[in-house]
């Protein structure tokens, strides 16, 4: 097994946070927004500071576990793809679809959350593979 690289997990975890600002921001915050409050976006409670750092504590877990899995795999660049595209397409999508399913959410707001977790985690393997 070779070493974590730290600074791919730390800019990984970043790339993915980086990720969710511009697709709840610029590309589907308002149908997002629409999506998850019909009623109208209620007021935040709570710092925002706190929230995004929770985020991105979270997106840092994430990016944690690839690293490891890429220290013990040491696999190919073409892998690294694979992998990242993997996580985010086959595990936490279907956690959030099986959450979504239950609570009865649109489908609009699986395919933006889904997509949102994809695009991310293959931002996370471009850092990935271009640290490696």
């Amino acid at each position: 097994m070779g070493p974590v690289n730290w600074l791919a997990v730390v800019l990984g975890a970043a790339a993915f946070f980086v990720v969710g600002m511009v697709w709840y921001g610029a590309l589907f915050g308002k149908v997002w927004q629409k999506q998850v409050w019909p009623e109208g976006t209620p007021q935040m409670s709570g710092s925002p500071i706190v929230l995004f750092g929770l985020c991105f504590l979270a997106e840092l877990v994430v990016s944690t576990m690839f690293g490891h899995m890429l220290a013990r795999l040491q696999p190919p660049t073409h892998v690294i793809w694979m992998m990242a595209f993997g996580i985010g397409a086959t595990i936490m999508t279907p956690a959030i679809a099986i959450n979504y399913l239950f609570q009865r959410r649109s489908l609009t707001l699986f395919a933006i959350d889904a997509g949102h977790f994809i695009v991310g985690t293959l931002a996370m393997g471009a850092v990935f593979v271009a640290l490696s």
